[in-house]
């Protein structure tokens, strides 16, 4: 596989609906509660449909349709301003337990020791193999070189919303954080298409160079 040239990866089959880690779910649940609308959580879970997860937090694979609820509950309650900062803080809470849970220490130290460029592109091959985890149905590709991008097409973030700004901060904060830790401190992805705004796809941009 060359610089820029797109590798896709989805998950799921016809006859039933994808799945996604539960991270989607709790890391959700933990920056409600450490935010200022704490108090809202339950109402948002109740419109979801998931009140019981607030009881018995999921432990395995969610149905993909329940993260589209929770989002779509989270914007309509709190608004989309509010919204997107919990879908970031749960996308870092996310990367975080990846680096605690996911990523094993020696590889971490290897990340770090590696020319940034080629970091860039190990950690790149890691989230694409593992793509099945949070994409659920969605088709995810990557393009490698300058920027890297990072490619949704059916984020179940944004799905069946309409948006004057972009929505998925809960993919683009997990892979700022991963990029942060492991590759360049100064790193910042940005969302830079959306299919809330009506764009084909929704693009992440890794960006190191401060724009």
């Amino acid at each position: 596989m060359g610089a820029n040239e797109p590798h896709h990866q989805t998950a799921g089959g016809p006859d039933q609906p994808a799945r996604i880690g539960p991270n989607a779910i709790l890391r959700v649940i933990e920056a409600l509660g450490a935010g200022p609308d704490a108090a809202a959580t339950p109402r948002i879970f109740a419109q979801a449909g998931l009140a019981h997860y607030l009881e018995t937090p999921p432990t395995e694979m969610v149905d993909e349709r329940e993260v589209t609820a929770l989002h779509q509950a989270l914007r309509d309650i709190l608004g989309i301003k509010q919204a997107r900062q919990i879908g970031a803080d749960a996308g870092r809470r996310t990367g975080d337990y990846l680096l605690a849970n996911r990523i094993p220490r020696p590889v971490q130290r290897l990340l770090k020791l590696l020319p940034r460029a080629l970091a860039a592109r190990v950690l790149l091959r890691a989230i694409e193999k593992n793509a099945w985890t949070f994409a659920g149905g969605a088709r995810f590709s990557t393009q490698s070189g300058r920027p890297t991008r990072f490619i949704l097409d059916g984020s179940r973030v944004c799905r069946d919303t309409r948006s004057p700004l972009p929505l998925c901060d809960f993919y683009g904060a997990t892979f700022e954080r991963l990029f942060r830790e492991l590759v360049d401190p100064e790193v910042r992805v940005v969302e830079v298409q959306c299919q809330a705004m009506g764009n084909p796809t929704c693009v992440f941009e890794v960006r190191s160079d401060g724009r």
